[in-house]
């Protein structure tokens, strides 16, 4: 059963005065961060390059993680104050490796934005047997942070953002079955689970992070694209080619929220991730710029996090089954 979740959560919007389509370097403005250290999943392609970009020209070190890294080196050519380590969210031992790797060089991590994902992949699994949107959206980056936990507490105020996305409004997680083993397949709910998980994720983590300074969010950058997510897709099930307006500004009005730029699909995750506004703050999902509204899970559209996604209860049960498929646990 899910619980009224405007009782139990922080969810509701705030007057920012930021433009919801503000572009990431806008919302860092003159903002300095040299001496942040920032580890960006997925940081050079899509929405993750322009959250790189933006972190680096205003003086953080971003470490960008990479399957292939000098596809990595290519893509960021000419970015400046960038690390590049290996890093395969779908392989438990490179997830360690990773994290051995930058706990060796006894940095504090300022930030960690878990960016990378997949999207409407066919039905594949990871070593473990895991459904791969599960595994590299959610239960990848749920070890990782597991990992880099001791660095993020070092920093005394880190801030962890978790990229989720509007699909999380096509339902729950399934408990008794999240690996579809036995029931059938749909790329699309696979993939709204991974992100309604996402959003859970920054619930329970925010809740074990609070004392430590360590506080964590989860973002639906908006509609983009412009974005190479899901570039395997049949043409028949990419959003449709952009429209823009005089001052180049992309129209549209999909369940009424707009159409954005790559470099606007990032400005909410920058904000997450350095504004002065969130101080105290954590457990939340946002979107425009903004504290997403926590919708009833009757509404069918329309902007707003569902209760699915924000509810403590479930959580909770959710970060107990991701300790039992990835066997990882958080250090006190």
């Amino acid at each position: 059963m899910i619980h009224d979740p405007t009782k139990k959560t922080p969810q509701a919007p705030i007057n920012t005065g930021i433009d919801p389509q503000a572009t990431a370097r806008e919302v860092l403005g003159n903002h300095n961060m040299r001496g942040k250290i920032t580890i960006v999943t997925g940081g050079y392609s899509g929405i993750g390059l322009e959250t790189t970009r933006a972190l680096a020209e205003a003086g953080a070190t971003v470490i960008v993680p990479a399957h292939n890294i000098e596809k990595a080196k290519v893509a960021l050519a000419g970015f400046p104050n960038l690390e590049f380590d290996t890093l395969d969210l779908m392989d438990q031992e490179s997830i360690d490796g990773f994290a051995r790797r930058f706990l060796a060089s006894g940095r504090p991590l300022n930030i960690l934005i878990n960016n990378a994902a997949i999207m409407g992949d066919p039905l594949t699994r990871d070593a473990r047997g895991n459904e791969s949107h599960f595994s590299v959206n959610h239960l990848g980056h749920f070890q990782l942070t597991a990992r880099l936990w001791p660095a993020l507490k070092k920093a005394r105020g880190a801030r962890v953002v978790a990229l989720s996305s509007y699909s999380h409004h096509g339902g729950g997680i399934a408990f008794d079955d999240p690996n579809f083993e036995h029931r059938e397949y749909i790329k699309w709910r696979a993939y709204g689970q991974s992100k309604t998980a996402t959003a859970l994720f920054a619930v329970a983590l925010d809740k074990r992070g609070k004392a430590h300074k360590i506080r964590a969010f989860a973002v639906h950058p908006g509609f983009i694209p412009d974005t190479n997510l899901g570039h395997d897709l049949p043409t028949t099930e990419r959003m449709p080619p952009t429209v823009r307006d005089e001052k180049g500004q992309i129209i549209s009005n999909l369940d009424g929220m707009l159409f954005k730029t790559v470099e606007q699909g990032a400005a909410t995750t920058i904000w997450c991730a350095t504004s002065e506004q969130l101080n105290g703050m954590g457990g939340i999902y946002c979107e425009n710029l903004n504290i997403a509204e926590a919708v009833p899970a009757d509404r069918t559209k329309g902007p707003g996090v569902w209760p699915w996604a924000i509810d403590p209860e479930l959580a909770e049960r959710l970060w107990a089954l991701s300790e039992k498929l990835t066997g990882v646990k958080f250090t006190d």
